[in-house]
This record gives structure tokens, sequence and C-alpha cells, in this order.
């Protein structure tokens, strides 16, 4: 039987139809027609490419954190001032609203790592790029003269990273708290680790 042409689109098709199946109907108890049906293909299409449906999973994360990592390094401009690419970071960490996708999908999986080392290693990963990012713009903070740490620069940085999961957590569970609350009392919280006010742009979201 041929193969059929273009496995790597159509897989990539599954992994989104995977998402919004799993964002949907949660992790637990998803099957291949779930996919199947945000999906072009078909039930058989999805069995073909993914006879275990772990592996599509294992991929949907993979998937999820690094569309959350490498967009939010892309934010901004390399000539913006450390206190605008901090506002930046914070801002795309935020969920823009309770129906976003990969937030869903995250905290679903957030639950599932508890049972598996895959998904666990995974997370743990994300938490350390994470912190990676604010890290690095806290350092150019100091190095430029914008910020004075009243905490160690890995220290804050993981400080953050705790705050915006938090509450992206209390937000997707239906807290009335907004995304521009959430970003201000995060910010807040930038502004007395690093003693200087943040500069919100615009972003393209």
């Amino acid at each position: 039987m041929a193969r059929p042409k273009n496995q790597a689109g159509r897989r990539a098709q599954l992994v989104q139809a995977a998402k919004q199946a799993i964002a949907k109907r949660g992790l637990n108890g998803l099957r291949t027609i779930d996919v199947a049906a945000h999906s072009e293909l078909g039930a058989g299409s999805v069995a073909y490419y993914y006879p275990d449906l772990g592996d599509l999973v294992r991929e949907v994360h993979e998937d999820a954190v690094s569309r959350f990592y490498w967009s939010r390094r892309k934010q901004g401009n390399a000539d913006d001032q450390p206190t605008t690419r901090l506002a930046q970071i914070i801002r795309s960490g935020i969920p823009r609203s309770r129906d976003d996708v990969d937030f869903q999908v995250l905290n679903e999986l957030h639950t599932h790592a508890y049972r598996d080392a895959f998904h666990a290693e995974l997370m743990a990963e994300m938490y350390r790029l994470e912190v990676s990012l604010y890290a690095a713009v806290l350092s150019e903070g100091v190095d430029a003269g914008n910020f004075t740490m009243t905490l160690p620069v890995e220290t804050a940085a993981s400080n953050l990273v705790a705050l915006e999961d938090a509450y992206g957590l209390h937000f997707m569970g239906g807290t009335p708290l907004n995304a521009d609350d959430i970003f201000r009392l995060i910010a807040a919280n930038a502004e007395a680790l690093t003693g200087c006010s943040l500069v919100e742009t615009t972003m393209a979201r």
C-alpha cells in the first residue's frame, strides 16, 4: 500500500485537532473519534498515523510547549528597552481568554504530568524555559543600569513564573480577574523586584 503524501502536514493537522479535542472534553478518555471530529481526516486516518493515541498526545504536548516558549521569545523588538521587554514577557504569559486552546491544553497536561514521566519532564522543561525568559531580560536590565534587583535574578525570575502560572490557572478556572487585572498584579511585583516602572506597549497577540 502506498503511503499518503504530505505525512508531516497531516500529522501537524492532527496535532491541532487533538488540541481542540482535549480542550473540549479533557484528556481522560480521549478517543480517536474525538480527534477526527476536529479534523478533515477520518478516524481511520487518525489511527493510521497514530496507532497509539498516547503518541499523538505526546506530540501535542511537545508542540504546545514549543509554541508557548518560542512565541514569547519573539515578542517585541531587539532594540526595546528592558522595561518594555519585561512587560511584554509578562503580558505574553497571560491567557487572552478562557477559550485559549493552548492554555487549556497545558492545564490538562499539567494534571497528567503527575502520572506520566514523559509529560512531567516536558512540564519541567517548560518551567526552565520560562525562567530563562525572565532571567535573560532581568539580567539585561541590570547590565543596562535600568534594574536594581531586590532579589537575585534567578530567584526573581522563578517568582514571576510562579505568579503567571498561578494567576493563569485561576483565570482559566473562572476567577473574576481578567487579563488586564492579572498583568497589573504581576507587573506590580516585577516593579518591586526591579525598582523600576515597566512600560507596556501594544503587541500583536
